[in-house]
Formats: C-alpha cells, structure tokens, sequence
C-alpha cells in the first residue's frame, strides 16, 4: 500500500494513483489534488494500466475509485488541449479517454465511483461510467465545456445512458451544475451521504457485492451492458445464453442445491 498525502498536497514525484489493496477491495485514489485530479494522458494511462492489472487478480472483487483533495476530476487537462495541438493530436487524446471508460465497463469487477467533490467535464464522465457511485452531499456535478464553446461530447455518450434524455441534454447546453442529490434523482449516481459517512456506505457496497460469486457478478455486469444496446428479443436471448452458463458454474450449482434442501 502507498503511503498516504495530505489531501491536494501531492508532490509531483508522487504516484498519480494511490493504491491502497484490501482484499477483496481494492482503492485507486486520483492522487492530484492541487489540480483537481484532471484527466491528463499520464492519468488516463495510469487508470487503463492498473484496470488491466486489476482485471487478472482474482482476490479482488471490487474496486473503489476515489479521488485526493476538494475535486473528484474537473475533467481532461485543458494544458493538453491548447492551439498547438492538431486535430489529429486531440483526437488521439480523447480516444485515449473513450477507452480508459471503456475498459471500466468491460471490467469484470464492479467498479464504485467515491465522490467526494466537484465532477466536470470528463470527469463526470468518469463517475457515469463506473458501475455504481456513492456522492458526499456536498458534491456537485457539469458537464460544462459548452462554457468554452466546446460541447461535451465524449462526456454526453455517458451522460446520456444515466440520466433522462432532457434533462440531459439540459446539462450538456447550459454547463449548469447539479448537486448530488439532484444527481441522485437523475439516476447519475445511487447515494448520496453525509462527507463524514461516505467510507461507511461505500463499506455497506462493497461488502455486499464482494460476498458475491465473482463468476455471476462477473458475467452479470458483462451481460447487464451488452443488453442494453440490443433490441429486446435479442436481449432475452443473450440473457438466456447467460443465465444458462451461469446456472452450471460451481458456485451456481452449490447455491441452488443448498436452497433446495431447506
């Protein structure tokens, strides 16, 4: 486990990610808060490096993404994003981006968003795609580059599979911010806490999920994301192929058969 900073105060030298293992949970903590945990490509490579890591280690069945100091993520690195760069440059960024969200759906372990601050931009972006987020009531929530004349449209793919249509798409023309609890009844996250009970419900979640069959869990995230964008017939279809598969694995067939002699 990496030793801990005092929250924004991460030297240079430091790692971006702390990384604190607990197993079955593990921690990837943004580890720049005086710069409010943007997404710079070192940090994008950081996150798909450990994910990648993460996704071969069968003694975790969790992974908690957090963040240092007063801001969850204000999104991409606009420093990486001036006149100098070409299009062809940016667009290599923001691919960059897309398959750092990428890889946290294709993960095999839940991943849970803690947000404990300000989540703009692509970093909104992060907490929509994380599997599940637990928000402190004092954080708030935009996607607001429209602000600078450019839309948010990476940032809108995520938006848009969390949050209603309209109101969506309300976020993404105005850069108006939400509070968590708004974000709450959007759908954007599933709690909202207390800053002082945000490391106990975010226990309450992973305890729950890690006393799980990582088989089912597993193939039930990659299953859950993969229906979703097939028509419904389809949908019943591969659910059913799941299921099928699901039902003959060991912990399936344990389970089963310790309910039916009740």
């Amino acid at each position: 486990m990496n030793a801990s900073a005092e929250p924004g105060t991460a030297r240079a030298d430091e790692p971006l990610l702390r990384i604190e293992r607990t197993p079955p949970v593990v921690r990837l903590t943004l580890n720049r808060g005086a710069k409010y945990n943007t997404l710079s490509t070192a940090m994008i490579a950081a996150l798909r490096d450990q994910l990648a890591t993460l996704a071969r280690d069968a003694e975790i069945r969790v992974i908690v993404l957090a963040a240092d100091g007063k801001a969850f993520s204000a999104g991409h690195d606009l420093t990486e994003m001036g006149a100098d760069r070409s299009r062809e440059d940016l667009s290599a960024l923001f691919a960059s981006c897309s398959e750092l969200m990428l890889a946290i759906q294709r993960q095999p372990q839940p991943v849970i968003a803690r947000v404990q601050g300000v989540a703009t931009a692509a970093g909104c972006q992060l907490v929509a795609m994380c599997d599940l987020a637990v928000a402190s009531s004092t954080a708030r929530f935009a996607v607001s580059g429209i602000n600078l004349g450019l839309f948010c449209s990476t940032p809108s793919v995520a938006l848009s599979r969390n949050v209603p249509r309209k109101q969506a798409l309300e976020m993404l023309l105005t850069g108006d911010f939400i509070d968590a609890a708004t974000a709450c009844e959007r759908g954007l996250v599933n709690r909202v806490v207390a800053p002082e009970s945000l490391d106990d419900e975010i226990a309450r979640l992973t305890t729950a999920i890690a006393a799980k069959s990582p088989a089912a869990v597993a193939a039930g995230k990659r299953l859950f994301y993969e229906q979703l964008e097939l028509g419904i017939a389809a949908a019943y279809a591969r659910a059913g192929e799941v299921m099928a598969c699901n039902a003959v694995e060991p912990d399936a067939r344990r389970g089963i058969a310790a309910f039916t002699r009740r």
